[in-house]
């Protein structure tokens, strides 16, 4: 058994984990980065950069199919969903030799293991690596742990992937056909994206949610907004209600859905694809023998990401929602720079955190909902604008979307905002900085925005909230 020190070990290299990794790396710290499969982790390999890939696909796909109202003629349009996988993987592919090469210019080590954590008694624990060479034993003065999370599951309704009938995500992005039919159970970020892909390229797609409205995580009036362009779409929506059973037959899988009312449906598909949340990947790393505290699945930490045990960190999924690949990014440079001893380190604001959904129509939102700031005790002002009232929305076809805002009343704080409609992904960071630097309603006034751009929807929102909205 080869024996290593480093100042810090990173185990997961996902957005958390290797952005840690460099970031210790610039303070000058000697760092290692562990990972048992690829580099990049879930989010780069299965998880955000390749579902883009394939719902960039559909945006495309679907925009052709509109090609006449563009004035432009395109006939026979089809697709070949082997090469759509394909490109998918590409792009994947080619993020994760990125990430090898940004290990080596900033001279991260990079060890391929499983790894377990070991010893303690006062000290930080060594990590055990093993490798296909046999095991590695590395103490480090400080290990952050990165590991992640995976798609929830219920074995004993049938709800579980088999790698045929029933699709988890990473199922889900690689199809070896395009189903007919499909059933996604869950209607946050991950099922409605699926359900968009699959639903645009043809499928007939039906979501079941089991609280009372779809993406139960946004406003209220943004998820109202998102069920009529979905119902538009032809998809099929049924809220308040759970799937109680699957049974597999010969070609296809028959749900038994039960509602609020305590009636039952049954609907049988060609494929399922569950996305009923994730659990954090906690098992085999040693951390009961350790004493590091895991609850619901999670491991618990406190602001600056440390775990009960000494030296021992951890950030990303595994500790927990928003399950988010910026957010792990920046808890790892909050801890790696605590560890450092900056001083002008911040824990985390989860209000500062944007969310983003990438289907048709993109759903965008930072902060507060409007409920929720009621419920906090605001008295709020809230504006909206629509998409159609701008003219580079109607210039590129996509006028369906509405950009809200929520202010409190009194101070001028912008307290939240929710958007949903073309590449509101994209600007919803404009929010996000707002919030970072603390602009009030005047601030926002008195930016001037370019013309024509979907941004200038953002100002007219906020100048809604007032009563000064200019083109609606």
């Amino acid at each position: 058994m080869a024996d290593k020190s480093f100042d810090l070990v990173v185990i997961g290299s996902g957005p958390g984990g290797y952005v840690a990794a460099i970031r210790a790396a610039q303070l000058g710290m000697k760092t290692a980065i562990i990972e048992r499969d690829k580099l990049g982790g879930v989010c780069l390999n299965w998880g955000c950069i390749p579902t883009k890939a394939l719902l960039r696909t559909s945006e495309v796909y679907t925009t052709m199919k509109h090609a006449e109202e563009f004035g432009l003629k395109a006939e026979k349009i089809s697709f070949d969903i082997d090469a759509i996988v394909k490109r998918s993987r590409g792009v994947a592919g080619r993020m994760e030799k990125g990430i090898g090469f940004l290990m080596k210019k900033n001279k991260v080590e990079t060890i391929m293991g499983e790894a377990r954590l070991k010893g303690g008694n006062g000290a930080t624990p060594s990590v055990v690596v093993k490798t296909d060479k046999g095991e590695e034993k590395i103490t480090a003065k400080h290990v952050i742990i990165a590991t992640g999370a995976r798609a929830r599951t219920i074995p004993a309704a049938g709800l579980e992937p088999d790698g045929k009938f029933i699709w988890a995500s990473k199922e889900a992005m690689v199809p070896d056909m395009m189903p007919k039919s499909m059933l996604v159970i869950g209607s946050g970020a991950i099922g409605i994206e699926f359900a968009s892909f699959y639903n645009a390229m043809g499928a007939e797609v039906t979501v079941v949610e089991m609280v009372d409205r779809i993406l139960p995580a946004e406003d209220k009036e943004i998820s109202d907004f998102a069920l009529k362009a979905f119902k538009k779409q032809g998809m099929n929506i049924i809220t308040s209600a759970s799937v109680e059973k699957l049974d597999k037959g010969k070609d296809s899988v028959k749900a038994t859905i039960k509602g609020k009312d305590g009636k039952t449906q049954e609907i049988e598909v060609e494929r399922v694809v569950l996305a009923i949340g994730i659990t954090g990947n906690t098992e085999n790393l040693g951390l009961e023998e350790i004493g590091v505290k895991v609850e619901r699945g999670h491991i618990v930490v406190n602001e600056w990401l440390e775990t009960g045990v000494k030296g021992v960190y951890a950030i990303g999924d595994v500790v927990g929602a928003p399950w988010l690949a910026h957010k792990a990014s920046h808890e790892g440079v909050i801890c790696v720079e605590k560890i450092a001893g900056k001083k002008d380190v911040h824990p985390l604001d989860v209000d500062m955190i944007p969310g983003c959904t990438y289907c048709q129509p993109q759903i965008a939102s930072i902060g507060l909902t409007e409920a929720e700031a009621k419920e906090k005790g605001y008295k709020v002002k809230v504006g909206r604008f629509p998409f159609q009232g701008n003219g580079k929305a109607v210039a590129l076809g996509e006028p369906e979307g509405l950009v809200k805002t929520v202010f409190d009343e009194k101070t001028g704080e912008l307290l939240g905002a929710h958007m949903i409609g073309a590449e509101v992904t994209e600007l919803i960071q404009g929010f996000g900085i707002a919030k970072t630097l603390e602009a009030t309603e005047e601030d926002l006034f008195h930016t001037i925005f370019p013309h024509p751009t979907l941004s200038e929807m953002m100002h007219e929102s906020v100048l809604d909230a007032y009563g000064k909205v200019i083109h609606t």
